[in-house]
């Protein structure tokens, strides 16, 4: 029995579309071979143990420095914060057996040590500068009175600097009365204009810095002998929270003026020493 034709070709045109289909399916898997391939490549990049270690260090790093910053803050709110403690003659002594330690014996240190009886009474940080020295100073009319000699004064007060100096001379218009007070700093004064002044009239009080104190007596300007009185502005700070004692240079000048004739005064009674 014979086939006809037209079945012959349809057989023919459906081997032809599955040897098609057949190509087809080959070259679409090589492709998703090609493209499957680099999978696990990518997989070992999306690893990378060793980057992500340094990016966790670099913010450990950042961590610590934020933290130290944070408690230097801290440290400096608590000073602002905490309560003051009105200085005492313990203090002094202490400061100048700590500065003195490194470059005097047993003895010489022994020879520092002040008796109690040069101190006048200490400043509980309830008073005023004219009430502090009308509480250690209640005859200073009188005193102001008999004081005729040039080239000293009877009472010094020592600070920090030059605006302080102005500052507890505003403060204490209550006290001095009639008094003469003379500026002892070197902020737009220099020391022979000082000198001069110091020669010519009686001054009574005398407010200023260590380190201008100091060149004055140096100079022979200034004469400790007749001097009653000598406070420290002690217990006062700055913006930085210090007090006149916690910077080196005025501590540095006020233990030299102290072995400028001030100890020996002391000891000798005729001089007392205060603590405001």
């Amino acid at each position: 029995m014979r086939r006809p034709k037209s079945w012959k070709l349809s057989a023919q045109s459906t081997q032809v579309e599955a040897d098609a289909s057949d190509g087809e399916g080959g070259g679409n898997t090589e492709m998703m071979q090609q493209k499957t391939a680099p999978v696990p490549a990518l997989s070992k990049k999306t690893k990378q143990p060793k980057e992500c270690f340094l990016t966790q260090s670099k913010e450990t790093k950042e961590d610590v420095t934020k933290t130290r910053k944070r408690r230097k803050k801290k440290i400096t709110d608590i000073l602002a914060k905490s309560e003051p403690k009105p200085g005492t003659p313990e203090d002094l002594q202490k400061l100048m057996k700590g500065y003195y330690s490194s470059n005097r014996s047993v003895i010489e240190l022994e020879e520092l040590n002040l008796p109690d009886s040069c101190f006048l009474k200490a400043n509980d940080l309830t008073h005023s500068l004219s009430s502090y020295l009308k509480e250690i100073c209640p005859k200073w009319v009188k005193l102001q009175r008999n004081h005729t000699e040039k080239k000293s004064v009877l009472m010094l007060i020592i600070c920090s600097s030059a605006i302080r100096a102005l500052e507890l001379i505003r403060s204490m218009t209550a006290f001095k009365g009639d008094s003469k007070v003379m500026k002892l700093f070197a902020k737009h004064i220099k020391v022979q204009e000082q000198v001069k002044l110091l020669e010519k009239r009686v001054v009574h009080l005398g407010v200023g810095t260590p380190g201008r104190i100091k060149e004055l007596v140096k100079q022979g300007g200034l004469n400790l002998n007749p001097l009653k009185f000598l406070v420290f502005d002690w217990n006062w700070r700055d913006q930085k929270l210090r007090r006149m004692m916690d910077i080196p240079e005025i501590r540095k000048e006020v233990f030299e003026l102290l072995e400028m004739g001030v100890l020996s005064l002391c000891k000798s009674e005729s001089l007392k020493l205060g603590l405001f």
